[in-house]
């Protein structure tokens, strides 16, 4: 079993940066390929970033490229997700999610993934 927890989020204003971390509870963190997905209210849940066990392929959605970076520190058993020039855009719950490493790619969809955090969230201000 897996076990996630987030991290870092709150309340930014526009433009400002925000750092949300996910802590693994489980053995082997490094053969898990790990992504961040969010929420906004009244929307569906959408991928954000993904990077597989090694961190040598990592997917971005096209609204957060350039802005959000998706890395990893497999001796902590945690994924990171900084989030510079937030945007108003950006409010969402934002959740950690793990699936034991079976793509060459980073999966994009959510029940691709096996295990969830509980959220954290993170509010952008105009």
């Amino acid at each position: 079993q897996v076990q996630l927890v987030e991290s870092g989020g709150g309340l930014v204003q526009a433009g400002g940066s925000l750092r949300l971390s996910c802590a693994a509870s489980v053995r082997a963190f490094s053969t898990y390929d790990m992504a961040w997905f969010r929420q906004a209210a009244g929307k569906e849940r959408e991928f954000v970033a993904g990077m597989i066990w090694s961190g040598g392929r990592i997917n971005y959605a096209d609204s957060v490229k350039g802005r959000f970076i998706i890395f990893r520190d497999n001796t902590k058993n945690t994924v990171y997700l900084q989030m510079n020039s937030l945007k108003p855009e950006d409010t969402a719950v934002y959740y950690c999610a793990a699936e034991l490493h079976r793509s060459p790619v980073p999966r994009t969809t959510s029940h691709d993934y096996d295990f969830w955090g509980q959220g954290t969230q993170v509010t952008v201000s105009s």
